[in-house]
């Protein structure tokens, strides 16, 4: 048996050819050109030696390019490893190592510190530069993207076994490294063939590809959703509330799929003298959305209904979700997807009964859960303990058998949808000549959710300044990671192993 996740793709532009695909500002891309341009992708990395299974990172914004170097990478049997274009040197060299990468697409505005990371390898990999429109300036070394359309456009989809893996997906843990989950081709399809099915996807749909599609939210529950129903979507390559109601208007987009941070932001938005009336379903997701953001954004669009939903990365997305207006219930992360399992489970994997009294960890277990994590067996088999995958999230089951989420097992603080791991950020700080300890923690955001906060203190005879050892962290770790606010004290809180309490911080 073979499957090649790029045979969506295939058979979507078979059926739909001159369809768009995708439209950003101007420019559209039909499902028959995506197809060729990807298969002329895939047939110039094959043409640089690669071989099935090798790894190809890819650092890009939500621009065409991405569509075709995604498509490119899984036809020629090669592994997709997304990484977010605002990751900093250090993070770069650590991500392209870890995941063996043997090249790198990254993007001009994202240059300078790509490649100040492929210069810390042992080996530095080929890395291929997308350009902004009508620039032809790259750093020295570096080669343009065009070189991939230079192959000869091939038909062939590499043949593969449905349990191969198609993305690398980076997420971290506690132990602060980030570590890759090993995403298969048929863990992919099913996903997204059952989110689409969840959403009522229709081919007539345009959803607005606003999430980064680096992410798993959006590679899988926009990007492989709407190519695998044949439908279209409309890329904004960064958040603004303006550019996206542009979007929803100009090209009568049906679907918003975001962050609830997106929504506080379209609810505060001027929607005067529009016609916005085309979107009917916003998907929310990445963390917990109030009930009154949702009240509010249902008041300002008239006829749209918001569905939350749950996932991880290593969930390939969508794990749970409110199936419907009627049947959802407004902050509960709705109930397990079809084909996958949800228990709710003690410290000893016990299973808990339902009711708000009986809170316990997420285990999960279905067609949906991530191979492993990739060259960490370890962290693989402390995750799957049991036979189920252990979340770190808290949460409870009503007696309609619909989840809550409670709080978070680990110390992860999402800002702004985005996950920011605090030994990480700790790591970093730890490094600055003056601080003696610290801990980072999430503190509640009116418009993030949360926001990163740094509690430090400094080594005897040392002096550093708040906004020192902010700007010390900013240029070490991508702009959503580091702590805009730290506090000096005089010594943190510890327990009787000497633990830092971070507890008693927040």
């Amino acid at each position: 048996m073979s499957f090649n996740l790029a045979t969506m793709l295939r058979e979507s532009a078979t059926a739909n050819p001159d369809k768009p695909l995708c439209h950003l500002d101007d420019f559209t891309f039909t499902y028959r050109q995506v197809d060729e341009i990807s298969g002329r992708v895939a047939a110039s990395l094959l043409a640089l030696g690669l071989e099935r299974g090798d790894k190809v990172a890819v650092q890009l914004p939500n621009v065409p390019q991405f569509l075709f170097t995604y498509f490119g990478i899984l036809k020629a049997g090669l592994v997709m490893v997304p990484l977010n274009p605002l990751l900093k040197a250090p993070e770069v060299a650590y991500h392209l190592d870890d995941s063996d990468a043997r090249v790198l697409v990254t993007f001009e505005l994202f240059t300078a510190e790509a490649c100040k990371g492929v210069a810390q390898l042992e080996t530095p990999v080929p890395t291929y530069v997308v350009p902004l429109p009508g620039s032809q300036e790259r750093p020295e070394g570096t080669r343009h993207y065009d070189e991939l359309y230079a192959a000869a456009d091939t038909r062939d989809i590499v043949p593969l076994s449905p349990d191969d893996t198609a993305v690398l997906l980076y997420t971290s843990g506690t132990t602060g490294k980030p570590k890759g989950a090993e995403l298969t081709h048929f863990q992919l399809f099913m996903n997204c063939t059952v989110a689409g099915e969840l959403f009522e996807f229709r081919d007539d749909d345009i959803g607005v590809a606003v999430l980064p599609l680096f992410h798993v939210f959006g590679l899988s529950s926009v990007l492989n959703v709407v190519v695998r129903f044949a439908g279209t979507m409309v890329l904004v390559p960064r958040f603004d509330a303006s550019a996206v109601l542009d979007a929803i208007e100009k090209h009568r987009c049906t679907i918003f799929s975001g962050v609830p941070t997106m929504y506080f932001a379209l609810n505060a938005a001027d929607v005067s003298g529009r016609d916005l009336s085309s979107l009917r379903v916003g998907v929310s997701g990445g963390a917990a959305i109030p009930g009154e953001v949702i009240r509010a954004f249902e008041e300002k669009f008239p006829g749209c209904v918001i569905l939350e939903g749950y996932g991880l990365s290593e969930s390939a997305s969508t794990t749970t979700f409110n199936v419907s207006a009627e049947q959802r219930k407004v902050l509960s992360i709705g109930k397990p997807i079809w084909g996958v399992e949800v228990r709710i489970v003690d410290d000893i994997d016990r299973e808990l009964p339902s009711g708000p009294e009986h809170v316990g960890e997420i285990v999960i277990r279905g067609h949906n859960i991530m191979k492993g994590y990739y060259k960490k067996p370890e962290a693989t088999a402390e995750a799957f303990r049991g036979g189920w995958f252990h979340t770190g999230d808290l949460a409870y089951r009503d007696s309609d058998g619909y989840l809550f989420i409670v709080d978070r097992k680990k110390d992860l603080i999402i800002r702004g949808g985005f996950n920011v791991y605090p030994r990480e950020i700790e790591e970093v700080l730890y490094a600055h000549p003056a601080v003696n300890e610290a801990a980072v923690i999430g503190r509640v955001d009116e418009k993030l959710g949360e926001e990163v906060m740094a509690i430090v203190s400094l080594k005897p005879g040392a002096t550093a300044t708040p906004e020192e050892i902010i700007e010390y962290a900013k240029e070490r770790v991508a702009a959503y990671k580091y702590p805009r606010e730290v506090r000096i004290v005089p010594e943190l809180p510890k327990g009787p192993t000497g633990k830092i309490l971070k507890k008693e911080l927040r």
